[in-house]
């Protein structure tokens, strides 16, 4: 494995790793009242056109790590999106 790969997956793994405590916390209360939606929405489609370019290199560092990270963000945004809204 190349230098630069290794560096690819040490970015990809803390980059991707960073999200779990935010998961974590959203799956243990169900609260996502401080979490922006817009933020999350937009968030959520660039890291699966990040996993789509990372198809079309071939590269897996991108790859792997955007499909954690839109799995874990997708996970994050669900609960945003059916949270009871107050009046």
């Amino acid at each position: 494995m190349s230098h630069p790969d290794l560096l690819g997956y040490a970015a990809a793994f803390l980059t991707t790793a960073s999200f779990v405590p935010q998961v974590w916390q959203t799956l243990r209360t169900r609260d996502t009242r401080a979490l922006s939606l817009w933020m999350y929405l937009l968030f959520t489609v660039g890291v699966a056109l990040w996993g789509v370019y990372g198809i079309l290199l071939g590269a897996w560092p991108i790859i792997l790590a955007n499909g954690v990270t839109l799995l874990l963000a997708t996970i994050v945004l669900w609960h945003k999106l059916t949270e009871p809204r107050e009046s």
